[in-house]
Protein backbone atom coordinates (compact mmCIF):
# COMPACT_ATOMS: atom_id res chain seq x y z
CA UNK A 1 0.00 0.00 0.00
CA UNK A 2 1.95 3.28 -1.18
CA UNK A 3 0.67 6.21 1.19
CA UNK A 4 1.68 10.20 1.36
CA UNK A 5 4.18 11.90 -0.65
CA UNK A 6 1.79 13.66 -2.41
CA UNK A 7 3.89 16.77 -2.84
CA UNK A 8 7.26 14.76 -3.79
CA UNK A 9 5.22 12.61 -6.50
CA UNK A 10 3.81 16.30 -7.82
CA UNK A 11 7.42 17.42 -8.23
CA UNK A 12 8.55 14.82 -10.04
CA UNK A 13 6.29 14.99 -12.07
CA UNK A 14 5.90 18.41 -13.04
CA UNK A 15 10.06 18.01 -13.89
CA UNK A 16 9.52 15.09 -15.39
CA UNK A 17 6.92 16.34 -17.98
CA UNK A 18 9.48 19.62 -18.59
CA UNK A 19 11.16 17.04 -21.17
CA UNK A 20 14.52 18.22 -20.73
CA UNK A 21 17.30 16.89 -18.54
CA UNK A 22 17.24 16.72 -15.04
CA UNK A 23 19.42 15.61 -12.16
CA UNK A 24 17.52 14.71 -9.11
CA UNK A 25 19.32 13.74 -5.28
CA UNK A 26 17.06 11.87 -2.91
CA UNK A 27 18.55 11.08 0.42
CA UNK A 28 17.34 10.52 3.99
CA UNK A 29 17.36 8.17 6.52
CA UNK A 30 16.97 3.79 6.19
CA UNK A 31 13.54 2.74 5.90
CA UNK A 32 12.21 5.69 5.26
CA UNK A 33 10.52 5.13 1.57
CA UNK A 34 13.24 6.44 -0.75
CA UNK A 35 12.99 3.64 -2.93
CA UNK A 36 9.31 3.33 -2.31
CA UNK A 37 8.74 6.42 -3.33
CA UNK A 38 11.26 6.23 -6.65
CA UNK A 39 9.50 3.21 -7.96
CA UNK A 40 6.19 4.98 -7.90
CA UNK A 41 7.02 7.73 -9.50
CA UNK A 42 8.78 5.32 -12.21
CA UNK A 43 5.61 3.11 -12.74
CA UNK A 44 4.46 2.86 -16.53
CA UNK A 45 7.90 5.36 -17.30
CA UNK A 46 11.00 3.77 -19.60
CA UNK A 47 13.62 3.18 -16.72
CA UNK A 48 16.48 1.68 -15.48
CA UNK A 49 17.11 1.05 -11.80
CA UNK A 50 20.15 0.32 -10.12
CA UNK A 51 21.01 -0.71 -6.68
CA UNK A 52 25.16 -0.40 -5.74
CA UNK A 53 26.38 -2.70 -3.58
CA UNK A 54 28.63 -2.64 -0.99
CA UNK A 55 31.38 -4.24 -3.14
CA UNK A 56 33.89 -3.98 -6.17
CA UNK A 57 34.07 -1.30 -8.63
CA UNK A 58 34.40 -4.43 -11.13
CA UNK A 59 31.38 -6.43 -9.74
CA UNK A 60 29.29 -2.74 -9.82
CA UNK A 61 30.41 -2.30 -13.22
CA UNK A 62 29.18 -5.61 -14.31
CA UNK A 63 25.65 -5.34 -12.18
CA UNK A 64 24.58 -1.70 -13.74
CA UNK A 65 25.60 -3.10 -17.18
CA UNK A 66 23.16 -6.23 -16.81
CA UNK A 67 20.66 -3.10 -16.04
CA UNK A 68 21.24 -0.99 -18.61
CA UNK A 69 21.44 -3.56 -21.30
CA UNK A 70 18.28 -5.68 -20.23
CA UNK A 71 16.61 -2.23 -20.81
CA UNK A 72 18.17 -0.62 -23.50
CA UNK A 73 19.26 -3.69 -25.56
CA UNK A 74 17.79 -6.62 -24.63
CA UNK A 75 18.52 -8.42 -27.60
CA UNK A 76 22.71 -7.39 -27.90
CA UNK A 77 25.33 -9.57 -26.26
CA UNK A 78 25.20 -9.09 -22.56
CA UNK A 79 28.68 -7.98 -22.58
CA UNK A 80 29.81 -5.32 -19.28
CA UNK A 81 30.52 -1.41 -20.51
CA UNK A 82 34.60 -1.49 -20.09
CA UNK A 83 34.05 1.50 -17.84
CA UNK A 84 31.76 3.73 -16.12
CA UNK A 85 32.13 6.26 -18.32
CA UNK A 86 31.52 4.31 -21.16
CA UNK A 87 28.09 2.61 -19.17
CA UNK A 88 27.01 5.88 -18.02
CA UNK A 89 27.40 7.53 -21.62
CA UNK A 90 25.73 4.77 -22.99
CA UNK A 91 22.32 6.16 -21.07
CA UNK A 92 22.91 10.00 -21.64
CA UNK A 93 23.59 9.66 -25.52
CA UNK A 94 20.24 6.50 -25.37
CA UNK A 95 17.55 9.53 -24.08
CA UNK A 96 16.65 10.67 -26.90
CA UNK A 97 13.02 10.10 -25.18
CA UNK A 98 12.25 10.17 -21.37
CA UNK A 99 14.37 8.22 -19.72
CA UNK A 100 14.49 7.63 -15.84
CA UNK A 101 17.85 6.20 -14.88
CA UNK A 102 18.30 5.71 -10.93
CA UNK A 103 21.27 3.97 -8.90
CA UNK A 104 20.24 3.55 -5.59
CA UNK A 105 22.93 3.41 -2.61
CA UNK A 106 24.84 5.59 -4.75
CA UNK A 107 27.53 5.95 -1.78
CA UNK A 108 28.23 2.47 -2.37
CA UNK A 109 28.91 3.06 -6.33
CA UNK A 110 31.15 6.30 -5.22
CA UNK A 111 33.11 4.75 -2.60
CA UNK A 112 33.87 1.81 -4.83
CA UNK A 113 35.43 4.01 -7.81
CA UNK A 114 36.31 7.36 -6.46
CA UNK A 115 35.83 9.15 -9.91
CA UNK A 116 32.28 7.97 -10.55
CA UNK A 117 31.04 12.07 -9.36
CA UNK A 118 33.88 13.16 -11.49
CA UNK A 119 32.69 10.94 -14.52
CA UNK A 120 29.00 11.85 -14.16
CA UNK A 121 29.76 15.79 -13.30
CA UNK A 122 31.87 15.37 -17.06
CA UNK A 123 28.80 13.57 -18.60
CA UNK A 124 26.03 16.25 -17.43
CA UNK A 125 28.26 19.02 -18.46
CA UNK A 126 28.39 17.73 -22.26
CA UNK A 127 25.16 16.23 -22.73
CA UNK A 128 22.70 18.18 -20.66
CA UNK A 129 21.81 19.98 -22.94
CA UNK A 130 20.51 17.46 -25.80
CA UNK A 131 19.67 14.31 -23.76
CA UNK A 132 16.64 14.16 -21.83
CA UNK A 133 17.43 11.77 -19.56
CA UNK A 134 16.01 12.26 -15.71
CA UNK A 135 19.23 10.95 -13.81
CA UNK A 136 18.43 10.15 -10.13
CA UNK A 137 20.94 9.61 -7.40
CA UNK A 138 19.73 8.08 -4.51
CA UNK A 139 21.27 7.50 -0.69
CA UNK A 140 20.86 6.82 2.94
CA UNK A 141 23.82 8.26 4.05
CA UNK A 142 22.80 11.62 5.06
CA UNK A 143 26.12 13.18 5.62
CA UNK A 144 28.00 11.34 2.23
CA UNK A 145 24.61 12.58 0.36
CA UNK A 146 25.07 16.17 1.59
CA UNK A 147 28.69 17.00 1.11
CA UNK A 148 29.89 14.49 -1.72
CA UNK A 149 26.85 15.21 -3.56
CA UNK A 150 25.21 18.81 -2.97
CA UNK A 151 28.33 20.12 -0.97
CA UNK A 152 30.73 23.01 -2.37
CA UNK A 153 33.41 20.29 -2.57
CA UNK A 154 31.20 17.80 -4.80
CA UNK A 155 32.56 17.75 -8.08
CA UNK A 156 28.28 17.50 -8.62
CA UNK A 157 27.91 20.70 -7.38
CA UNK A 158 25.34 23.03 -8.56
CA UNK A 159 24.43 20.38 -11.48
CA UNK A 160 21.15 18.95 -9.59
CA UNK A 161 17.90 20.34 -10.74
CA UNK A 162 15.98 19.27 -7.66
CA UNK A 163 16.46 17.52 -4.29
CA UNK A 164 14.65 15.89 -2.17
CA UNK A 165 15.07 15.07 1.53
CA UNK A 166 13.01 12.48 2.73
CA UNK A 167 11.18 12.99 5.84
CA UNK A 168 9.09 10.15 8.07
CA UNK A 169 5.58 10.20 7.86
CA UNK A 170 3.69 12.35 10.39
CA UNK A 171 1.13 11.23 12.70
CA UNK A 172 -1.44 11.54 10.17
CA UNK A 173 -0.34 9.72 7.15
CA UNK A 174 1.02 6.85 9.60
CA UNK A 175 -2.45 6.44 10.50
CA UNK A 176 -3.29 5.97 7.15
CA UNK A 177 -1.52 2.42 7.11
CA UNK A 178 -3.74 1.35 10.36
CA UNK A 179 -7.05 1.23 9.23
CA UNK A 180 -8.29 -0.98 11.75
CA UNK A 181 -7.21 0.88 15.17
CA UNK A 182 -8.89 3.27 17.04
CA UNK A 183 -7.57 6.60 17.00
CA UNK A 184 -5.61 6.69 20.23
CA UNK A 185 -4.10 3.42 19.05
CA UNK A 186 -3.14 5.41 16.15
CA UNK A 187 -1.60 7.78 17.75
CA UNK A 188 0.32 4.89 20.58
CA UNK A 189 1.53 3.03 17.57
CA UNK A 190 2.83 5.98 16.12
CA UNK A 191 4.46 6.79 19.49
CA UNK A 192 5.95 3.11 19.29
CA UNK A 193 7.41 2.63 15.38
CA UNK A 194 7.19 6.61 14.55
CA UNK A 195 6.91 7.32 11.22
CA UNK A 196 9.23 4.97 9.44
CA UNK A 197 6.89 3.42 6.30
CA UNK A 198 9.26 -0.20 6.92
CA UNK A 199 8.03 -0.20 10.71
CA UNK A 200 4.50 0.82 10.06
CA UNK A 201 4.43 -1.58 7.53
CA UNK A 202 5.34 -4.61 9.28
CA UNK A 203 1.92 -3.69 11.89
CA UNK A 204 -0.46 -6.44 11.58
CA UNK A 205 -4.29 -4.81 11.05
CA UNK A 206 -5.47 -8.37 11.69
CA UNK A 207 -4.32 -8.74 15.55
CA UNK A 208 -4.50 -5.84 18.53
CA UNK A 209 -2.28 -3.34 19.31
CA UNK A 210 -0.78 -4.83 22.43
CA UNK A 211 -0.11 -8.13 20.38
CA UNK A 212 1.36 -6.11 17.47
CA UNK A 213 3.82 -4.32 20.29
CA UNK A 214 5.00 -7.91 21.46
CA UNK A 215 5.95 -8.99 18.21
CA UNK A 216 7.62 -6.53 16.96
CA UNK A 217 9.55 -5.55 19.90
CA UNK A 218 9.37 -8.54 22.79
CA UNK A 219 10.41 -11.83 20.19
CA UNK A 220 13.38 -12.58 19.81
CA UNK A 221 12.60 -13.32 16.44
CA UNK A 222 10.50 -9.72 15.96
CA UNK A 223 11.66 -7.50 12.92
CA UNK A 224 12.16 -4.98 15.68
CA UNK A 225 13.86 -6.64 18.35
CA UNK A 226 17.28 -5.66 17.70
CA UNK A 227 16.66 -2.87 15.08
CA UNK A 228 18.39 0.50 16.69
CA UNK A 229 21.14 -1.82 17.82
CA UNK A 230 21.69 -3.29 13.57
CA UNK A 231 20.82 0.40 12.30
CA UNK A 232 23.36 1.82 14.57
CA UNK A 233 26.12 -0.65 13.44
CA UNK A 234 25.19 -0.06 9.90
CA UNK A 235 25.88 3.80 10.25
CA UNK A 236 28.44 3.92 12.99
CA UNK A 237 31.88 2.46 13.15
CA UNK A 238 31.53 2.37 17.15
CA UNK A 239 28.48 2.49 18.21
CA UNK A 240 28.80 1.43 21.50
CA UNK A 241 29.32 5.42 23.19
CA UNK A 242 26.08 5.91 20.60
CA UNK A 243 24.40 3.72 22.92
CA UNK A 244 24.65 4.90 25.41
CA UNK A 245 23.66 8.41 24.89
CA UNK A 246 21.09 7.62 23.56
CA UNK A 247 20.28 5.17 26.67
CA UNK A 248 20.93 8.60 28.82
CA UNK A 249 18.25 10.88 26.71
CA UNK A 250 16.09 7.79 26.63
CA UNK A 251 15.86 8.06 30.83
CA UNK A 252 16.03 11.65 30.98
CA UNK A 253 19.23 13.42 30.78
CA UNK A 254 18.40 16.26 28.02
CA UNK A 255 21.76 18.77 28.57
CA UNK A 256 25.32 18.13 27.28
CA UNK A 257 26.75 17.55 30.48
CA UNK A 258 24.02 15.59 32.16
CA UNK A 259 24.52 12.99 29.30
CA UNK A 260 28.23 13.59 29.27
CA UNK A 261 28.11 12.86 32.71
CA UNK A 262 25.71 9.95 32.63
CA UNK A 263 28.10 8.06 29.84
CA UNK A 264 31.32 9.10 31.56
CA UNK A 265 32.68 11.02 28.24
CA UNK A 266 34.14 14.61 27.45
CA UNK A 267 31.32 17.37 26.99
CA UNK A 268 33.21 18.16 24.19
CA UNK A 269 33.38 14.62 22.89
CA UNK A 270 29.67 14.22 23.59
CA UNK A 271 28.18 17.50 21.56
CA UNK A 272 30.44 15.72 18.36
CA UNK A 273 28.72 12.39 18.83
CA UNK A 274 25.17 14.51 19.95
CA UNK A 275 25.91 16.17 16.12
CA UNK A 276 26.43 12.83 14.36
CA UNK A 277 23.06 11.27 15.81
CA UNK A 278 21.61 14.70 14.78
CA UNK A 279 22.41 14.04 11.02
CA UNK A 280 21.34 10.73 11.59
CA UNK A 281 17.76 11.94 12.53
CA UNK A 282 17.63 9.86 15.84
CA UNK A 283 18.59 12.95 17.72
CA UNK A 284 17.10 16.58 17.77
CA UNK A 285 18.55 20.11 19.45
CA UNK A 286 15.65 21.87 20.74
CA UNK A 287 15.50 25.36 22.54
CA UNK A 288 12.36 27.47 24.00
CA UNK A 289 10.02 28.47 21.62
CA UNK A 290 10.52 31.83 19.93
CA UNK A 291 14.47 32.28 20.73
CA UNK A 292 16.02 32.73 17.72
CA UNK A 293 19.15 31.35 18.64
CA UNK A 294 20.10 28.35 20.89
CA UNK A 295 21.20 29.39 24.18
CA UNK A 296 22.23 27.67 27.89
CA UNK A 297 18.23 26.24 27.72
CA UNK A 298 19.47 23.96 24.74
CA UNK A 299 18.38 20.51 25.38
CA UNK A 300 18.55 17.37 23.21
CA UNK A 301 15.35 14.70 23.03
CA UNK A 302 15.11 11.72 20.94
CA UNK A 303 13.29 12.83 17.94
CA UNK A 304 12.79 9.04 16.45
CA UNK A 305 9.85 7.70 18.48
CA UNK A 306 11.03 4.29 17.90
CA UNK A 307 14.31 4.46 18.95
CA UNK A 308 13.19 6.38 22.06
CA UNK A 309 10.57 3.02 22.89
CA UNK A 310 12.90 0.62 22.74
CA UNK A 311 15.84 2.33 25.12
CA UNK A 312 12.90 2.70 27.55
CA UNK A 313 11.58 -0.40 27.69
CA UNK A 314 12.95 -2.79 25.04
CA UNK A 315 16.60 -2.38 26.14
CA UNK A 316 16.31 -3.11 29.72
CA UNK A 317 14.13 -6.48 29.37
CA UNK A 318 16.51 -8.29 26.53
CA UNK A 319 17.68 -10.87 28.79
CA UNK A 320 14.33 -11.56 29.78
CA UNK A 321 13.00 -11.40 26.16
CA UNK A 322 15.40 -14.15 24.88
CA UNK A 323 15.27 -16.32 27.87
CA UNK A 324 11.37 -16.43 26.30
CA UNK A 325 9.91 -13.69 29.07
CA UNK A 326 8.96 -11.24 26.12
CA UNK A 327 5.15 -11.92 26.68
CA UNK A 328 5.26 -10.80 30.50
CA UNK A 329 7.57 -7.86 29.88
CA UNK A 330 5.21 -6.12 27.21
CA UNK A 331 2.09 -7.36 29.62
CA UNK A 332 3.49 -4.99 31.87
CA UNK A 333 4.02 -2.31 30.19
CA UNK A 334 0.38 -2.25 29.41
CA UNK A 335 -1.59 -4.53 31.64
CA UNK A 336 -0.99 -2.97 34.69
CA UNK A 337 -2.68 0.24 35.74
CA UNK A 338 0.68 1.22 37.78
CA UNK A 339 2.53 0.75 34.43
CA UNK A 340 -0.01 2.03 32.21
CA UNK A 341 0.86 5.40 34.26
CA UNK A 342 4.45 4.48 32.68
CA UNK A 343 3.45 4.13 29.35
CA UNK A 344 0.48 7.51 29.77
CA UNK A 345 3.77 9.52 31.06
CA UNK A 346 5.66 8.01 27.86
CA UNK A 347 2.96 8.98 25.34
CA UNK A 348 2.98 13.24 26.81
CA UNK A 349 5.79 13.98 24.66
CA UNK A 350 4.74 12.35 21.41
CA UNK A 351 0.98 13.71 21.83
CA UNK A 352 2.63 17.27 22.07
CA UNK A 353 4.52 16.74 18.98
CA UNK A 354 1.45 15.48 17.06
CA UNK A 355 -0.62 18.40 18.62
CA UNK A 356 2.11 20.50 17.05
CA UNK A 357 1.95 18.88 13.76
CA UNK A 358 -1.80 19.44 13.92
CA UNK A 359 -1.31 23.08 13.99
CA UNK A 360 1.04 23.15 11.32
CA UNK A 361 -0.61 20.74 9.15
CA UNK A 362 -4.43 20.44 10.13
CA UNK A 363 -5.98 22.72 12.05
CA UNK A 364 -8.40 25.27 10.14
CA UNK A 365 -6.58 28.14 12.67
CA UNK A 366 -6.20 31.13 10.78
CA UNK A 367 -2.82 31.66 12.42
CA UNK A 368 0.07 31.92 9.96
CA UNK A 369 1.85 30.55 12.62
CA UNK A 370 5.42 31.89 12.21
CA UNK A 371 6.65 29.58 15.37
CA UNK A 372 5.67 27.02 17.22
CA UNK A 373 7.30 24.72 19.89
CA UNK A 374 7.40 23.84 23.93
CA UNK A 375 8.78 26.56 26.19
CA UNK A 376 10.27 25.97 29.13
CA UNK A 377 11.93 29.19 31.58
CA UNK A 378 12.20 30.94 34.65
CA UNK A 379 9.10 32.59 36.88
CA UNK A 380 10.76 35.21 38.78
CA UNK A 381 7.51 35.73 40.98
CA UNK A 382 7.35 31.92 41.79
CA UNK A 383 11.44 31.34 41.72
CA UNK A 384 10.75 27.92 39.80
CA UNK A 385 10.69 26.90 36.48
CA UNK A 386 7.81 26.82 34.06
CA UNK A 387 6.81 24.53 31.16
CA UNK A 388 4.40 25.60 28.28
CA UNK A 389 3.22 22.31 25.70
CA UNK A 390 2.96 24.42 23.15
CA UNK A 391 3.97 28.30 22.65
CA UNK A 392 2.91 29.56 18.73
CA UNK A 393 2.60 33.07 17.36
CA UNK A 394 2.12 34.55 14.32
CA UNK A 395 3.50 38.08 12.87
CA UNK A 396 0.41 39.72 13.92
CA UNK A 397 0.66 40.02 17.67
CA UNK A 398 -1.34 36.94 18.42
CA UNK A 399 0.26 34.00 20.43
CA UNK A 400 -0.79 30.84 21.33
CA UNK A 401 -0.53 29.05 24.79
CA UNK A 402 -1.47 25.12 24.00
CA UNK A 403 -1.64 22.46 27.25
CA UNK A 404 -1.54 18.81 25.72
CA UNK A 405 -2.89 16.07 28.03
CA UNK A 406 -2.90 12.51 27.52
CA UNK A 407 -4.76 10.64 30.08
CA UNK A 408 -7.59 8.68 30.65
CA UNK A 409 -9.76 11.00 32.31
CA UNK A 410 -11.24 14.25 30.93
CA UNK A 411 -9.87 17.40 30.89
CA UNK A 412 -11.23 19.93 32.71
CA UNK A 413 -11.16 23.77 33.78
CA UNK A 414 -8.04 23.36 36.51
CA UNK A 415 -6.12 22.56 33.24
CA UNK A 416 -7.19 25.97 31.12
CA UNK A 417 -7.05 28.43 34.20
CA UNK A 418 -3.08 26.70 34.84
CA UNK A 419 -2.26 27.64 31.26
CA UNK A 420 -3.94 30.99 31.40
CA UNK A 421 -1.40 31.49 34.83
CA UNK A 422 1.61 29.99 32.42
CA UNK A 423 0.87 32.66 30.28
CA UNK A 424 1.10 35.97 32.31
CA UNK A 425 4.45 35.22 32.38
CA UNK A 426 4.41 37.04 28.92
CA UNK A 427 3.17 40.68 29.91
CA UNK A 428 4.24 42.02 26.43
CA UNK A 429 2.01 39.60 24.28
CA UNK A 430 -0.76 41.99 22.91
CA UNK A 431 -3.35 39.31 22.03
CA UNK A 432 -3.53 35.63 24.00
CA UNK A 433 -5.23 32.46 22.44
CA UNK A 434 -5.44 29.07 24.16
CA UNK A 435 -5.73 25.49 22.83
CA UNK A 436 -6.37 22.35 24.68
CA UNK A 437 -5.68 19.29 23.34
CA UNK A 438 -7.34 16.37 24.83
CA UNK A 439 -7.02 12.25 24.22
CA UNK A 440 -10.34 12.22 26.64
CA UNK A 441 -12.29 14.40 25.73
CA UNK A 442 -13.19 17.87 28.10
CA UNK A 443 -15.35 18.01 30.51
CA UNK A 444 -19.09 19.85 30.46
CA UNK A 445 -17.92 22.89 32.29
CA UNK A 446 -14.39 23.42 30.53
CA UNK A 447 -16.56 23.25 27.04
CA UNK A 448 -18.83 25.88 28.71
CA UNK A 449 -16.57 28.27 29.55
CA UNK A 450 -14.49 28.08 26.50
CA UNK A 451 -17.72 28.99 24.42
CA UNK A 452 -17.63 31.90 27.06
CA UNK A 453 -14.55 33.03 26.79
CA UNK A 454 -14.20 33.05 22.72
CA UNK A 455 -10.48 32.60 22.75
CA UNK A 456 -9.74 29.10 23.63
CA UNK A 457 -10.07 26.11 21.26
CA UNK A 458 -10.93 22.32 22.55
CA UNK A 459 -9.21 19.58 20.07
CA UNK A 460 -9.86 16.13 21.00
CA UNK A 461 -8.70 12.61 19.10
CA UNK A 462 -11.54 12.56 16.68
CA UNK A 463 -10.57 16.11 15.30
CA UNK A 464 -6.90 14.27 14.73
CA UNK A 465 -8.23 12.50 11.74
CA UNK A 466 -10.71 14.63 10.43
Amino acid sequence: MFVGRKYELAELEKYFAEGMFQFAVFYGRRRVGKTTLINKFRENKKSIHFTAMETTAKENLELLSVQILKILAPQSPQNPFASFLDAFEYCFKAAKKRLVLVIDEYPYLAESDRAVSSILQTLIDKYRDSSRLFLILCGSSMSFMENQVLGYKSPLYGRRTCQFKIQPFNYYESARMLPAFNNGEKIMLYGIVGGIPEYLSRINNKISFAQNVEELFFNPSGRLFEEPSNLLKQELQSPQTYNGIIAAIASGACKVNEIASRVGIETSQCSNMLATLTSLGIVKKEYPAGNVKPSRKTIYRLSDNMFRFWYRFVLPELSGISMGYGKQACAEIFGRSESGGVFETYMGPVFEDCSIQYLWHFSKSKFRFKYIGRWWGPNPKEKQEEEIDILAADGGGNTLFGECKWRNSRTGNDVLEELIRKSALFPAVPKKKYILFSKSNFSDGLVKTAKQRGDTVLVNLAQFFN
